[in-house]
Formats: structure tokens, sequence, C-alpha cells
């Protein structure tokens, strides 16, 4: 145990140095906010490809790939299609280079869709932040079994809270390069000597289904209303329920707050393009790897404390597969378990620190200072943005508290902004017809239809309940926009203007 202590240790005094050397830098709103818009392509990749590789990989599609295999990697290869698309947009978003999507959503439409902007981000961004918290629970609990995981939600809850609040956007950022770096060697180090303690690759086939090896495996629909096998049209429905974990990922990717924060903090549009071609590669090699060490570790642990919460496998796995646990083990294979624990472990931090930081800037920025005190200091902004990370940081705790799948609450916070926001963040950028009361009734549908859904899915007929939120949610929200948009005025020029090429 206490070459876990160590190499924990380290990181938590590492990621603390990182972050108070850059307190002394921090003196304005946008110092705060986006790092005073001095980011590099190199710190653009790292915060970006830390920000998205959280628990929402490392426990949820973690978590999916033990108990359905490969075929997890629908849900992040609805990321890595986002990704696609993101390049196009980076250098816009570094163009228009304001501090929050809602300031884009109030430039590109009016007041009412920048407060309902606030609202979903509240929601999605402190649901993830949540199950964070309960990412890092687990691990602590793991290490130091004395400590309860609910005890662990609490002690990373406190930490997250303070490293975000300390600096901001810049401690974020640079937190992250440590970080990224970390969790990239380790897990690519980790991947293969795990696979020759399988027995290889025929070891972990022999040991596991045939149906962890298929395309879409015996993925099942993730509503809480449907408990059931496999509908029985088989196939069909197994292509919806892959679509069903792609389709939230990818949308919840293309109008990430964080991301587009991460570009308005940029140098330059230049360095926002190029950070995104290091990001999709990064992203499509580490939860590649995720969900492969994830299926090995469910080939070597199929019963005991992983089997009953498997999305603890990847830091189960690292600390029972590497030896060390106890003076087993070679001191080599000991020290790779511990380093990729505490990059799991530091991953999660990083995570949480982005999106607890993100909601902040929002009730800083777009409604404090845009409703209540216009006229507030660059000292009075500080002040209020590190009480708001405090404030939110315990309504998350708070949420993980009363979570039990980190896999289904990822989903839901993904289909409430991908229903509710990311339409209307494109259509700012790409439909010139798009209009204030097409947006306003996009995110109010797309926001109403996720949060309600799984109350009404009881009610309806078995093949329409057992569906995620996402479907109907997204044509609720795509309804709103093109009619709101087509029956309404176009919007005038002034508006159009700063989202063109």
């Amino acid at each position: 145990m206490i070459l876990y202590v160590i190499v924990l240790g380290v990181i938590v005094v590492t990621l603390l140095g990182v972050s108070l050397a850059r307190l002394g830098s921090v003196k304005t709103k946008a110092d705060y906010l986006v790092a005073g818009r001095s980011l590099p392509a190199f710190v653009l990749v790292f915060t970006l490809l830390s920000s998205w590789i959280g628990s929402g990989s490392l426990l949820g599609g973690a978590e999916n790939a033990y108990q359905h295999g490969f075929a997890a990697l629908w849900q992040s290869g609805g990321g890595w299609a986002g990704l696609l698309l993101i390049y196009f947009i980076a250098p816009r978003a570094r163009k228009f280079a304001q501090f929050t999507i809602p300031d884009l959503l109030e430039s590109r439409y009016n007041q009412t869709a920048r407060v309902l902007g606030v609202i979903a981000v509240l929601f999605t961004y402190t649901a993830i932040t949540s199950y964070q918290f309960i990412g890092g629970g687990d691990i602590l609990h793991l290490i130091f079994p004395q400590v309860t995981a609910r005890d662990g939600q609490f002690i990373l809850a406190g930490f997250v809270i303070v490293f975000t609040s300390i600096a901001g956007m810049g401690s974020v950022a640079y937190m992250d390069v440590v970080i990224g770096l970390l969790a990239t060697f380790t897990m690519i180090a980790a991947l293969p000597v795990l696979v020759h303690l399988a027995g290889g690759w025929s070891g972990v086939h022999v040991a596991l289904p045939k149906t962890h090896f298929e395309w879409f495996g015996d993925i099942r629909p993730f509503t809480s209303y449907y408990t059931g096998p496999v509908l029985a049209d088989g196939s069909r429905a197994k292509v919806q329920s892959a679509f069903e974990i792609f389709l939230p990922t990818c949308l919840l990717m293309l109008g990430n707050q964080s991301m587009y924060q991460k570009f308005f903090s940029a140098k330059s549009e230049k360095d926002a393009r190029r950070a995104t071609v290091g990001w999709i590669v990064g992203t499509v090699v580490l939860e590649s790897i995720i969900v492969a060490i994830a299926v090995v570790g469910s080939a070597m642990y199929r019963s005991g404390e992983v089997a009953a919460r498997p999305r603890e496998v990847l830091a189960y796995t690292a600390i029972h597969a590497f030896g060390g646990w106890g003076g087993a083990g070679t001191k080599p294979l000991a020290i790779l378990g511990a380093l990729l624990v505490g990059a799991i472990f530091a991953k999660v931090v990083s995570t949480a620190n982005n999106y607890l930081f993100s909601p902040s800037t929002n009730l800083v920025n777009d409604i404090f200072v845009r409703y209540l005190k216009p006229e507030a200091s660059n000292q009075q902004v500080l002040l209020v943005s590190r009480l708001m990370v405090v404030g939110l940081g315990l309504w998350a705790l708070y949420q993980s508290l009363g979570t039990t799948s980190v896999l289904k609450k990822s989903l839901y916070a993904y289909t409430i902004y991908s229903a509710a926001l990311t339409p209307v963040i494109l259509a700012a950028f790409f439909w010139k017809r798009a209009t204030a009361k097409g947006a306003v009734a996009s995110i109010a549908a797309g926001t109403a239809v996720t949060v309600c859904w799984d109350w009404v899915t009881p009610h309806l007929p078995a093949a329409v309940g057992a569906r995620d939120a996402i479907l109907p949610a997204l044509v609720a929200s795509l309804i709103g926009l093109f009619a709101g948009s087509l029956l309404t005025a176009p919007p005038n020029a002034s508006q159009l203007r700063p989202f063109e090429e």
C-alpha cells in the first residue's frame, strides 16, 4: 500500500504546486475565466483531452466494456465523430472569443436563450462533476479499504473544490498538461502487460462471452424503465441501443461548453485548429485503450467486488493484476500498477476541475456580471467566482450521494446538453435562418423531454418506453428550432456577423 500512497501523494503535491504557481498570474476576469486568452496549442491539446476523458470514460465507459465488451466503443465513437466536425468549428469559436456558451446564445439569439442555456449547463455539468466524485471515492476506497467509497467522495470533493477555486482556467489547463502526459504514457505501457498477464488475447477470448468481441455485442437500452434482455427484434434493437449511446456523446462533444471555453482561451485561431488535431489523435488512442483494459480486466476478474461494481474495473485491475499490493509482484510491475491508479485518479480530478469550473463561470459571467452587478470590479468577480465554485461543488457532491450507476448518470447528463444546447450552438455557426424564438423553443423542449422522460416511460408502449431519452428529446428540440425559426422573421445582419467566416 505504501507505494500507492507515495504515488498519490506526489500527484497531489505536483497538482497543488502547478495550481499555486498560476495563482500570481490571475488579476482580471479574463485571466480567471479564459486564462488571459494565452493558451498555446500544446497546452490546449492536453487540457481538451483531460477534460473529455474522465469518469464518463474511466468509469462509465469501463463499466460498459466490462459488461458488454468492445461494443462499448460505440459510446466513445460518438465523441470521435464529433471531433471530426469540431475541426471546422474551432477557428470560428476562437474568432468569436467570448467567455461562455450563454454569451454566444445571447449574441446570436436573445437574453432568454442565454438564461435557458445557463440552466441547461448547470444541470449537465454538475451531474458530470458528481460522478467524478464517485470515481475518486471508489479509487480511494480501493487503495485505502478503511475509507468507505462514500467517505472518499467527500474527500475528493473537498480536494477538487480547493484546486478549482485557486487560479481558474490557467490552473486547470496547466494541471491538465501534467495529468494528460501521465495518463497517456502509463495507459499505453499498461495494456500490453495486462494482455500478457491474462494469457494473451487467446486467453482473453476464452474467458469472455463471444458477444464481447462483436460489433454490437449484447448492449441494451439504458433507460431506468427498461431492465429486461435485448428486445425481441434482435439485431435491430442492438443497433438502436448502440446509436443511443453514440448520439449523446457525439452531440455533447459538438456543443461542449468546456471545449468552447478552451477555444476562447487559445492564443489564436491557428492554435485552436492545431490543438483539435492533437485532441482527435489522443482521444481515439486513449479511449480505445481504456475499453481494451476494461475488457482484459473483465477476463481476469469475473467475480468479487469488481463484478458487483464494474465501474471500478480499471483501478481494481491496476491494483490487483500488477502486484505490489501487500508486497506481492515484481517491483517494476508494482510501480506501473501504482502509476496507472495514480493516472486514473488524476484524470478524475482533472475532469471534475473542468466541469466544476465551467458552470461557475456561467453564474458569474452570465448572471452576476450580466444582471446583478455589471460594474463589479475584477476583485469582486474573482471572489464571487471562487464562491460559485464552492457552492456548485457542494451541489455536485449532493447529487453524487444519490447516484448508483455512473454509466446511466453520464448518459442522462449528455442527453440534457445534447438535446437542449448542441442544435442551437451548431445553428449559430452554420444556419443563418435560425432565430431567437426557434432557439428558445429548442432549448426548452430538449431540456423538458430529457428531465421528464423517465417519469413518462412507464405509461408508454414497451417499444417506445424502452428507448433512451436522446431520440425523443432531440426530435422535440429540432422541431422547436426549425418550426420556431421558419415561422418568425430572420435574424438581422448584426446578429450574424460575429459567426461568419
